[in-house]
């Protein structure tokens, strides 16, 4: 007797690729720099800087503390993974946390190479907000400067947007648990970037850009590793008795 394949959930991946696609689109368009030093403003005292800048709280823990807990899970899945290459019970979890592993990586990984490329300045550098930088469009030149920027996209952001690979990872077994796992990721991606703009290390909109550059990378990974469609799960077997929930 063949074995049955798990077919996922629908997905329409179109549309929520298309979403974020768009966004980013208009965001390069449109820039949203008016709307970031308006946010900006309101965490901002002349002559005393940002309301968060040395607060214990936004920076101990919800920085520091909080960015530890998510490299806890991130080497679980790695630790998790690596069993599963083993003639363990988590080798038909083999595929899944693999899946997280590497969206969670990319996710997270990701930031440095795009902060060094675009060389985008923090708001507490600028000198609006008491800095020696001039504040320019994303997609401008940078005048002479002899600091580079790393602050595009926002980095303690993807910490907590990394985290949606838990929802794709649990989406096709456990629903409901993936969609806490979606409002887990979400509530703490928003809390992160909301604390580092309340320090000034970030505009809103850099970690808005965070969010979508981890949405489209969990989707796509998703696709690629997990998603297992009705005909692909009627031409598919893994051998005979149980189903294959890899």
């Amino acid at each position: 007797m063949k074995a049955l394949i798990l077919v996922s959930r629908p997905f329409n991946f179109q549309l929520w690729l298309a979403l974020p696609l768009s966004f980013m689109a208009l965001m390069l368009l449109v820039d949203p720099g008016p709307l970031d030093v308006a946010i900006s403003n309101l965490f901002y005292q002349p002559g005393e800087g940002f309301i968060g800048r040395h607060s214990f709280f936004l920076e101990d823990i919800l920085h520091d503390r909080a960015k530890q807990a998510v490299i806890v899970i991130g080497v679980l899945a790695i630790a998790g993974f690596l069993l599963s290459l083993l003639p363990t019970r988590l080798r038909v979890y083999r595929r899944s946390l693999g899946y997280l592993v590497l969206a969670m990586a990319l996710c997270t990984s990701l930031v440095t190479p795009l902060k060094a490329l675009t060389n985008v300045h923090c708001p507490w550098s600028l000198q609006q907000y008491g800095g020696d930088q001039v504040h320019t469009p994303m997609l401008s030149e940078r005048p002479p400067s002899d600091r580079a920027g790393r602050c595009w996209p926002g980095g303690h952001a993807s910490s907590g947007f990394s985290l949606l690979a838990l929802f794709f990872m649990l989406r096709d077994r456990h629903p409901r648990t993936a969609r806490g796992a979606l409002i887990l990721a979400l509530t703490l991606g928003v809390i992160f970037s909301v604390g580092r703009t309340m320090q000034g290390a970030h505009f809103l909109s850099h970690n808005l850009w965070t969010l979508l550059f981890d949405w489209c990378i969990c989707v796509i990974c998703y696709r690629l590793l997990l998603y297992r469609s009705p005909g692909a799960a009627s031409a598919a077997t893994t051998g005979v008795g149980t189903p294959c929930i890899s």
